[in-house]
């Protein structure tokens, strides 16, 4: 009885041990229903067991109900693991417990400690480790470095025995670590923490059942962090996609300036960046250094600049660093010790720096965040957001370079439209040569009244029948150009457009002036073709009747247009301009000097000195210009195949009606249909050298073949390319055939057509069959000349072969 009484605890223990069969009965006795109600806290009734392992299996369920239930109501994942692990270390009998969470910065991944050595006894408070004194370890140092790495759970009997254990943290903490067991937080194939038991206090080490134990109460914690993880990676996303979303909103607000397109987006959306402070510092790329800012340096009076350098390698003026905080703006100088640097006491704990890169991958600038709100050092999620702004902003920057570019690209467009417009414009004493106010009444034409401009110009226009402006076959050979000039102003005049509509003499005279000098010196596409052409159109409305289908307000924009169709004609045709890659074709897709010769003819018109629609109404000076754009496009000849048949059927109608007043009538009023009979009409216009007299059109035929053979020359020379025959010089003895072989082609139906609409047009019909007949007999003569020096040749070649 005395040996009984004065066993140890550690003599039951041993003995139990030694004796699991006792054991097992002993408890199996002692267990009772009552004595388990007691334990339980239950009734007796309600117990209808009598074995410790259904009493644990009510307790751990209480227990992981318990758990689950503080998931729910705390979003405090520090919280909620701080309790699970507490709970572990008692039922595994651990001295301690500690939480470290995966991350990643600077692309390098690491685990930080967030909960630290809890205990049975800890408070919360207590193990929550502060940013300012995390233990870091990185994935080659340490037992937990190695299970998050390798993503599987251990159980170390002896830290000994382990290559993986570091003990800087014992000698930090002044622990000695024996065993350790620990696992690895997992969501999918993604670490998320680790956790870590340390030192069995019951036992030399933990047992298989510890570790069972362990892991599975880990699969609770598991499942806290997995839920938040997610909820921080979506708290991520959520704040990318309203930076990137708010940013886009301020950044195309402003295109002006750069800076303060920075700061309007970095002030919107500075709530969801997540730091105290951020610095954008942009480098100034506006400046090149002058000839006289490198004399002294050449001279070697200073010595080279050393400094950093732009992206394209030039000198850094100046590195701006403009500072914004969460309430205002401040200039913050960066220090490099830990100390406040402003009266706030504000200090610098961590920073998160990323370049700001353009479209073409040079650095514009530095975005620097001080500082993340809650205390932590910036993590991946962080650098992925700041990236993605970064990102953006630099993309951003092409806006204000695009801008920047667009304005100087139209500074430069309008000095060159104004040296256009100095040698294009009449000039004041050009003036004189038509509109002599000096020598009428010696004033300048502002000083004269319009009346006093009708008196000068009654005398000075050659009048209707000098020149013979109504007719058909009118020849330019016996004119000036300036007579040309002022035969022109003579039409406008004719068709009672100028008094009508208040068109300023002065303006009118200076237009057309203006036009005649538009025209470049070519052989045929000079202002000569540009005058016959506006001559055709003026012969067509009035000696051939198309006036009565159009109003005078629409008469004056088509004599117009005719006049300015070719204006600044660079004496090569669009499939040139194509295939020589000319700024114009890569402007106008389609009829490229066509649409040239329209903007040419806008920008005149868009001077006031020389804008004839000046005192229309904005309805009519809309209808008047678009007018033109229809006539001045519809001499490119690949529209005019185009619209061939609906001129046809037009010109069929016109014969179903009796009345000749009521098919002018219906006419009148089909804008569309009237629209195709101008654009008739400008082709017939554009190819009208074809039906005047021999003697004129020979002559003009040779000037046209000069300038196509200079189009060949260059195609030649530029393209290495073997022009086309009607191009080649080498086949000038072709031109008869190919001339008869366009009449055939394009002109005979324009004419044929519109002398079958209005008989009055027939004597350009006649005179393009005359023509034609021309031009097959120098076809026939040259072939049988060509005959001749082939037999000849061939005869020759004979005898010398007989020989």
């Amino acid at each position: 009885r005395g040996d009984i009484l004065s066993a140890t605890k550690e003599d039951v223990e041993k003995f139990l041990d030694g004796n699991p069969a006792f054991a097992q009965g002993y408890f199996n006795k002692k267990l009772t229903p009552g004595a388990l109600s007691v334990m339980a806290g239950i009734s007796e009734s309600k117990v209808d067991f009598g074995m410790l392992q259904e009493l644990g299996q009510i307790e751990e369920g209480q227990i992981l109900f318990d758990l689950i239930k503080e998931m729910q109501e705390n979003v405090n994942m520090e919280k909620v693991v701080f309790k699970i692990l507490k709970r572990i270390v008692a039922l595994i009998q651990a001295d301690r417990c500690s939480l470290f969470m995966y991350r990643e910065r600077n692309g390098i991944a690491e685990l930080a400690t967030r909960l630290f050595n809890i205990t049975t006894e800890s408070e919360l408070d207590d193990c929550v480790v502060h940013p300012d004194h995390e233990i870091v370890f990185p994935l080659d140092l340490g037992v937990v470095g190695n299970v998050a790495q390798t993503k599987k759970h251990v159980n170390l009997k002896d830290v000994n025995e382990s290559s993986h254990f570091s003990s800087f943290v014992d000698d930090l903490t002044e622990y000695k670590t024996r065993n350790i067991l620990a696992s690895p937080i997992m969501n999918g194939e993604d670490v998320v923490a680790v956790i870590m038991a340390l030192n069995k206090t019951t036992g030399p080490h933990f047992t298989t059942e510890d570790e069972d134990l362990f892991l599975k109460y880990l699969r609770i914690a598991t499942l806290n962090l997995k839920i938040y993880q997610l909820n921080y990676l979506y708290n991520c996303e959520t704040r990318k996609g309203q930076v990137l979303l708010w940013s886009a909103n301020k950044v195309f607000e402003e295109l002006t300036d750069i800076e303060r397109q920075f700061h309007k987006a970095l002030y919107t959306v500075r709530a969801y960046l997540n730091c105290d402070r951020y610095s954008v510092g942009l480098l100034d790329m506006t400046k090149e250094k002058e000839f006289f800012d490198i004399w002294p340096v050449l001279m070697g009076d200073q010595p080279p600049y050393s400094g950093p350098l732009t992206p394209d390698g030039r000198e850094v003026i100046f590195y701006k660093v403009i500072d914004y905080i969460l309430h205002g703006k401040e200039d913050i100088k960066v220090i490099a010790y830990s100390e406040p640097l402003d009266d706030s006491g504000w200090t610098i704990k961590n920073v998160l720096s990323m370049p700001i890169v353009n479209m073409t991958e040079d650095i514009v600038g530095v975005a620097t965040f001080y500082n993340r709100k809650d205390g932590k050092p910036f993590d991946q999620q962080d650098e992925e957001l700041m990236e993605a702004m970064t990102n953006f902003l630099g993309w951003s920057h092409l806006n204000t370079d695009t801008y920047d570019r667009m304005k100087m690209i139209e500074n430069r467009k309008d000095i060159a439209q104004d040296m256009v417009l100095y040698h294009v414009k009449c000039r004041d004493d050009e003036i004189q040569n038509i509109l002599k106010t000096r020598q009428y009444f010696n004033r300048e034409p502002c000083d004269c009244e319009e009346e006093e401009f009708l008196q000068i110009l009654k005398k000075e226009l050659p009048g209707p029948k000098k020149f013979e402006i109504y007719e058909f076959g009118f020849s330019d050979f016996d004119c000036t150009e300036l007579e040309l000039v002022m035969c022109a102003i003579q039409m406008f005049y004719e068709v009672g457009v100028v008094k009508k509509f208040q068109v300023p003499q002065e303006v009118l005279v200076r237009f057309m002036y203006s036009i005649s000098k538009g025209y470049r010196k070519m052989p045929y596409h000079n202002w000569r073709h540009g005058f016959n052409v506006g001559q055709t159109m003026f012969t067509l409305l009035t000696t051939g009747n198309m006036k009565r289908y159009y109003t005078d307000l629409e008469v004056m924009a088509m004599i117009t247009s005719a006049f300015l169709h070719d204006i600044d004609h660079r004496g090569t045709n669009n499939l040139y301009q194509v295939k020589s890659g000319n700024p114009l074709a890569k402007l106008h897709g389609s009829s490229v000097l066509e649409r040239h010769h329209l903007e040419f003819s806008k920008f005149l018109l868009a001077d006031e000195s020389l804008n004839i629609y000046q005192n229309l109404n904005r309805r009519q000076n809309e209808h008047a210009i678009h007018l033109m754009d229809i006539a001045i496009i519809a001499t490119d000849l690949q529209l005019y195949f185009k619209k061939r048949t609906m001129f046809q059927k037009i010109v069929d109608l016109s014969k179903t009606y009796e009345d000749e007043k009521k098919w002018v009538d219906w006419m009148s009023l089909e804008t569309t249909r009237k629209e195709i009979v101008l654009a008739m009409m400008m082709t017939a216009c554009d190819l009208s050298a074809l039906t005047k007299p021999w003697e004129v059109q020979s002559k003009v035929a040779l000037s046209e073949a000069a300038e196509f053979w200079v189009q060949g020359d260059l195609e030649r020379e530029v393209l290495e390319n073997q022009p086309i025959t009607m191009m080649d010089r080498n086949c000038a003895g072709e031109l008869p055939k190919l001339q008869c072989g366009f009449i055939d082609f394009v002109c005979t139906f324009v004419y044929k057509e519109l002398s079958r609409f209005h008989p009055a047009i027939q004597p350009m019909y006649d005179g393009m069959l005359n023509n034609r007949k021309e031009w097959k007999a120098k076809q026939e003569e040259y072939e049988a000349q060509q005959a001749i020096l082939k037999a000849q040749s061939g005869q020759s070649g004979r005898y010398t072969i007989a020989l």
